[in-house]
Parts: C-alpha cells; structure tokens; sequence
C-alpha cells in the first residue's frame, strides 16, 4: 500500500456500496456516483454486459443472465449424479450451454439425459486442483518470472503463467515442484499482477489518512454486528477507516496468503444488499452461490466504477511482488488500482472481492478476485441479503 499525496485534496467523495442507505443519502461526503475513470459509463447491469461482452441486445443480456443462472443450477445436479467422474463445468456464452466434464465414460448417458453436454477429459477438476497445491506447496522456490498457475477446465490443464521468455523458469519450478507435466502448460505473457489500491477517485473507504480501496459486500460477525467484507491488502487488523461520514475498524485482515478482511462498522454506517452500479443505480445481493467457469460477472469499484466480463478460471495461485495469493478467480473483468476490495457480482449472487491484475479499463486486462465464500467462513461471517 502506498501512502496518497493528494489526500488532503480529495475535497467530497461519494458513500461507498455495502453500507449505505437505499436510496444512497446526499452529504457533504457524496455528492456523486461517478468513478473517476470511467469513459464509457453504462446504467444498467444489462448495458454493461452489452458493452463489455459484445452482446447486441438488452434482450440478450437479460436471456444471458437467465442461461447463466440455470447453468449454476445444472452444475450442481450434474456433480452429484456424476459423482467420482464429474471432472467440472464450463459454461459457453456462444450456445447458452453448459458442457460437463467427465473422468469416466461410464457417466456420459446420466449427464446427458439431464440435458447437458459432455466430454471425456484425461485430468478433470479434482487432479488439476492437486496439480495447483503441489505448486502450491513450492512457491517459496518458485522464480519472480513466474506470475502465477490456476486451473484451466475448458483445456483440461494447469497453466503456468510467465513473463516473456521466460519459459525455463516455469519448467523448472514444474520440475522442483514434481508434479505431472503432462497436466501442466506454460504460458508466456508480459502482463504482471499489481495489487489495486491507493489511487484516489470515485466511491471509496479510506484507511486512516493514507490510502483508499472499495467495499466488498455487507456482512455481519458472529456478534451481529455489521461490516463489510474486502481485499486484505486494504489494510491491517486495528487499522482505522472512513467511508463518507461514517466510521469502521479492520477486524479481521489476512494477506498474503489470503486476500481477505473484515471492516466492522463502528459508527453511521447502515447495512444494505446493494452492489453501485455508480450511475445512481444498485444491485440487490440475494446469495453466494459460485457462478460457472465461463459465465459472466460484472464488478463495482471506485476507481473505474462498473464493468463486466467472464470467468476464465477458479483457483488460481497469483505471485504478486508483495506476496503469494492463493485460490483465486481469474476473470477477463478490467480493473485499476483503488478498485482493491471491490465486488464482484454475477446476476445477483455475490462472487468474491478484487484483489489484483494487470491492464487497465483502456485496454483491458486480467484480474483476479478472492472468493467470498471463504471469506465469510474463515471470520465467521454472514452475507447481509436484506
């Protein structure tokens, strides 16, 4: 985290999402719902799918959403039929389907009479996973030109990210690491994940007088009091945050390792279910349940405000300079520092907070968010729904 020069410039800044009233009360502190970064601004959910996505239609994205929500449906049928011989899903954009991975051919004709697709895979989701904890298990090793590994369901593999030309130092951690090449590809790419915070701008908390992230999603501690989960790089645990006139305390913060905390609301902070689409606009949080590979998933932060893009991969293992995150999502979503914590949303279930990347909302990029789900379980925490 960097200190701010310009803090003592900020002048008014916006309520953050997560803890404020609905409709969102003006105060000296919010005059506005604009991120400071955000060229192409989109109104509606449905809008930034269409933009971020290439879909052609508001009827698209509606269809879109309404696909994706019976694809989390499907999945969760589909493992438990397949049982030992689910190998994971992926969701297609393209045909609206969800295509079932299996270990086993003897499952083919179950899945495919509960009317999904299917393909026989050599690894499958559960050895891939392995593959990622043994790399795990050997990141002290691992050389800085190695950005991170995740699981990859649609190819069946475990990618190896690295930075151009260095190719070496991905074969020799596979090699220190003694796991499966034949599960494993390496994949070269000058992209290397920053950490998002510290850039001041648009809906916000700030930690003490120095720096700024977003919120995440309201929850409450096992005391029931309210708070708002976000990225644990923000800030450490005692650490002191303001968000518009009201007031928390970092309670719970782990990071590396994790990218995780807990801000409990200490004064004027209102718990709420809504996600800013920074247009003045919210999204209602009813749930957690994990979106597919494949499906979208829209994130709100307060640097770039509100965009949308895919999920390309589930447990990812990402080497930032400051420290190794594991069990991350990494999706197509952009993303600038100072959308740090900020929530990640696909159709009204909470996904996860942001915590890192690379590109930016010009160009685009790769970001990653830590799931919410562990979060919630690792500080006994309960997702506020309303």
């Amino acid at each position: 985290m960097r200190t701010s020069p310009i803090f003592s410039a900020l002048g008014a800044t916006a309520l953050t999402v997560g803890l404020i009233a609905s409709p969102a009360p003006a105060s000296a502190d919010s005059p506005t719902d604009a991120p400071q970064n955000a060229p192409d601004r989109a109104d509606t959910q449905t809008e930034a799918l269409q933009r971020d996505l290439g879909l052609s239609s508001p009827s698209e994205a509606t269809k879109l959403l309404a696909d994706e929500a019976k694809a989390r449906k499907l999945e969760r049928t589909a493992r438990k039929a397949a049982g030992d011989a689910f190998g994971g899903a992926v969701y297609d954009q393209g045909s609206g389907k969800l295509t079932v991975s299996l270990t086993d051919a003897s499952a083919t004709e179950k899945i495919e009479a509960l009317g999904m697709k299917t393909r026989l895979v050599e690894h499958g989701e559960e050895q891939l996973d392995d593959v990622v904890d043994e790399l795990n298990d050997a990141e002290d090793t691992a050389p800085a030109e190695v950005t991170g590994w995740y699981a990859d369901l649609a190819d069946d593999s475990v990618v190896v990210t690295a930075l151009p030309g260095e190719t070496k130092a991905a074969k020799d951690l596979i090699a220190d690491a003694g796991v499966d090449a034949d599960a494993v590809r390496i994949e070269e790419s000058s992209e290397r994940p920053e950490l998002y915070a510290n850039i001041v701008g648009g809906l916000a908390y700030y930690i003490g007088n120095r720096s700024r992230c977003s919120v995440g999603f309201t929850a409450t501690n096992s005391s029931g009091q309210p708070g708002f989960v976000t990225a644990g790089h923000c800030g450490n645990r005692g650490d002191s945050v303001r968000l518009g006139n009201g007031r928390g305390v970092f309670e719970n913060s782990i990071f590396p390792y994790y990218d995780m905390a807990f801000v409990r609301a200490t004064s004027n902070l209102n718990p709420t279910n809504l996600v800013s689409m920074y247009n003045g606009g919210y999204r209602e949080v009813d749930g957690s349940r994990e979106a597919n590979v494949g499906a979208s998933v829209c994130r709100s932060g307060s640097t770039t405000g509100w965009h949308c893009g895919r999920i390309q991969a589930k447990n990812q293992t990402v080497r930032y300079p400051q420290g190794t995150v594991y069990g991350m999502t990494r999706t197509s979503v952009c993303a600038e520092p100072g959308d740090s914590g900020g929530s990640y949303i696909s159709g009204n279930q909470a996904q996860g907070v942001t915590s890192g990347g690379s590109g930016n909302c010009r160009s685009g990029g790769t970001t990653f968010f830590f799931p919410v789900n562990p979060i919630l379980s690792q500080f006994n925490l309960t997702l506020y729904t309303g």
